[in-house]
């Protein structure tokens, strides 16, 4: 006898429910028609890559740079509509974000 049989022992009137299978929700980003600027910069003699030129809602801009972040495992900020990543990573920065949907332009170097 499993425990299934058990509990149908105990609790003859229950009738067991099929578990619910939540979908994910869509991403929701806002796909703009300008490209992102992504810009090489030295800051105090150490590089940077700077994303600017987002249109959406600060909220998503800011999802965007932590999943920029988690995905480079670097660090990072958002600052000013502006995502600013340690290191230079154009290159990785504009692959995902191409992949993501955005027109991606290359500014510096």
């Amino acid at each position: 006898m499993d425990l299934k049989d058990q509990l149908q022992q105990l609790f003859p009137d229950h009738k067991p429910e099929e578990p619910k299978i939540q979908e994910q929700p869509e991403t929701g980003i806002w796909l703009q028609d300008e490209p992102l600027l992504c810009k090489y910069e030295k800051r105090k003699g150490k590089p940077i890559t700077i994303i600017e030129g987002y249109t959406g809602a600060d909220t998503d801009f800011k999802s965007l740079a932590k999943e920029i972040k988690t995905k480079l495992s670097v660090g990072g900020s958002f600052k000013n509509e502006k995502i600013i990543i340690q290191g230079d990573y154009r290159d990785k920065i504009m692959e995902l974000l191409k992949n993501k949907g955005f027109q991606v332009k290359r500014v510096g170097g």
